[in-house]
């Protein structure tokens, strides 16, 4: 059995000159205008400085933090990784 939904087509992104101008637009109107920035990928990114050891890092978490830590999530440091930066919020 088919629906009427089955017809209609996927919705289409504006190609780059719509964007264009529709940013031209807002901007002649008085809108603030933000462009997202590009995001680097990860594995772009050179890999020049070490990691420091998780006992060194876990060591600048002031003592009743850790505490806390421990008493309300059962928390463990267990490993040091790279996270890309398309993972942190800007």
């Amino acid at each position: 059995m088919m629906s009427a939904d089955d017809d209609v087509p996927p919705p289409t992104w504006p190609d780059e000159a719509a964007e264009s101008e529709f940013r031209a637009e807002a901007r002649d109107r008085g809108e603030p205008v933000r462009v997202a920035r590009e995001t680097e990928d990860a594995a772009d990114e050179p890999d020049t400085d070490a990691l420091p050891k998780l006992d060194e890092l876990v060591a600048r978490i002031p003592a009743g933090v850790r505490e806390t830590l421990e008493d309300l999530f059962r928390a463990r440091f267990v490993a040091v990784k790279r996270v890309p930066k398309k993972a942190l919020k800007p």
